[in-house]
């Protein structure tokens, strides 16, 4: 028996009382520990490196027992460090020599000759598309234009979308596909970008990264993911809306890669796919983003 005075101390020792009987005969049974998180979540199961009760959904599942969710996250590494770690295992090469090379020909272009890195330098003229110079047989510009950068903020941005989409279309496609429909994307951006423009110096993989997205966009929807729950399908519908409201922005690159990725997409992952409609949708895409290109360059000289 215990008296009522003694109650407190027996509940903070997880013990409680129960009346049975009169009104002053008590007994003492165990009361079920609470979740240290959801404390009106009564449990039997604790964490097995701090000892705290905790319920079902606040454990992890651990080499050893079960952890807590706070315990989890005091052994992680540092943000930094996770950063590193999952650059270095990603199996995503052709984002990371595309990362590589734009950095690369970024620094060429701009710390080279007197260049300013947060504008571009007279360098980048030589690379970046222009209507005029593409009629006069520089069809090089329609690749190297996805390589200019106008400023670091350019550059990170499109690097950064370009390894978040690599994350999830180069891993599932392969090395080799991600690549075929970045190269028919970018093409298809210069096409887009001279036939809004072709008087613009226009640079930058925004195209490309534009394409690369709506493909894997398309992709996971044709396995049934709706479009709001892709995550990049989403990202995409802002994008298109910030090409609009930014102003120096080539809405018809963003939108000339976004068409070309999204049927490059349907054509090589779409589940009946085969290699030959793939190949021959590449090389559709590929022709009529050429061509078109050429045709859109010389419209200013045809008055």
């Amino acid at each position: 028996m215990c008296a009522p005075a003694h109650r407190p101390a027996l509940r903070a020792h997880g013990l409680a009382l129960r009346t049975l009987g009169s009104a002053t005969t008590y007994y003492l049974v165990h009361a079920m520990a609470t979740c240290f998180h959801h404390t009106g979540r009564e449990t039997g199961r604790s964490c097995t490196r701090c000892g705290r009760p905790a319920c079902a959904d606040c454990l992890r599942q651990a080499s050893v027992g079960s952890h807590c969710f706070e315990c989890v996250r005091e052994a992680q590494p540092p943000r930094s460090e996770r950063l590193r770690r999952q650059w270095r295992s990603a199996d995503i090469l052709g984002a990371k020599i595309l990362i590589a090379t734009n950095i690369v020909a970024y620094l060429a272009l701009n710390f080279t000759g007197g260049g300013n890195p947060m504008r571009g330098s007279s360098a980048s003229v030589d690379w970046a598309l222009f209507g005029p110079a593409v009629h006069d047989g520089e069809w090089y510009r329609l690749v190297t234009s996805g390589f200019v950068h106008y400023g670091l903020l350019h550059i990170a941005m499109n690097m950064y979308i370009l390894y978040i989409v690599a994350l999830a279309l180069e891993r599932s496609a392969g090395t080799a596909r991600f690549l075929l429909i970045y190269a028919v994307s970018l093409l298809a951006g210069s096409f887009g970008a001279l036939l809004l423009d072709p008087l613009a110096l226009t640079g930058g993989a925004s195209g490309a990264v534009f394409g690369v997205a709506a493909a894997t966009t398309v992709a996971m929807h044709s396995r049934g993911v709706r479009f709001m729950d892709t995550g990049f399908g989403p990202l995409l519908l802002i994008n298109v809306v910030l090409s609009f409201a930014i102003p120096q922005v080539s809405i018809g690159g963003h939108l000339g890669g976004l068409v070309g990725g999204a049927a490059a997409g349907y054509a090589v992952l779409h589940p009946r796919a085969t290699a030959r409609t793939a190949a021959a949708g590449i090389a559709a895409i590929a022709m009529i983003s050429l061509l078109g290109s050429v045709w859109a360059a010389a419209r200013p000289t045809l008055g």
